[in-house]
């Protein structure tokens, strides 16, 4: 797929590519849909359609991934909600052997994601997801989602990179589409973000179901 040999850097997003996307899917559309009705006398399907239009307004956006935001539009404690089922955050198949052997062949790791401070921190503690590479970078910090273009110029400040020699390994179509126009030169998604969701058909970029697929030998 590559050449291991071409490449210095490598920027990974987190929830769907290095950690199950099915922890953040089964959070948004069923316990929190099942602890709002709770908190607010609600019946649960009433909770969840309503969330879900509300929660759709936002995507693209920042706010879309912003726990401080929900917290403040749903009035429930959404960081403290998250905490009651971390035991469904878990990593994909083979994230750990992979990076044990990108930082054996001496390639930059660094985890770029629009998660939260709160929700990093969250997963951080459960997995020391933030133990097995080089550095961690939350687009919070920056007030730029990834899809946003300006966000690479402002990575590129803190986390200098050659686009020449990096791979972005990430599931968001519109992430990859945003670094393809920045000039990141190697892009890879993921077949099945979700282990609960069915496998998904991808046009326009090259994608695997596992690491070790890729992991350098």
């Amino acid at each position: 797929m590559f050449d291991w040999q071409n490449i210095d850097t490598v920027l990974l997003d987190m929830d769907g590519t290095l950690l199950d996307l099915h922890f953040d899917t089964f959070f948004w559309l069923e316990h929190l849909p099942l602890r709002y009705a709770q908190i607010h006398s609600m019946e649960i399907e009433e909770a969840r359609q309503w969330l879900h239009e509300r929660i759709i307004e936002e995507q693209g956006s920042l706010n879309w991934y912003c726990l401080d935001f929900w917290t403040r539009e749903l009035n429930v404690p959404v960081a403290e909600l998250k905490k009651e089922v971390a035991q469904k955050i878990a990593f994909r198949p083979h994230v750990q052997d992979f990076l044990l052997s990108l930082k054996q062949q001496g390639i930059r790791t660094v985890i770029v994601t629009n998660a939260h401070q709160d929700s990093l921190s969250l997963k951080a503690e459960t997995t020391n997801l933030d133990q097995l590479v080089d550095h961690v970078i939350c687009s919070h910090d920056f007030g730029l989602a990834k899809e946003t273009f300006g966000f690479w110029d402002r990575l590129q400040e803190v986390e200098p990179f050659n686009k020449d020699r990096t791979l972005l390994v990430d599931d968001s179509f519109a992430v990859l589409e945003s670094a393809r126009e920045y000039g990141i030169r190697y892009l890879l998604s993921i077949f099945q973000p979700d282990s609960q969701q069915p496998k998904r058909e991808i046009d326009g970029f090259s994608a695997i179901d596992h690491f070790n697929e890729i992991t350098p030998k």
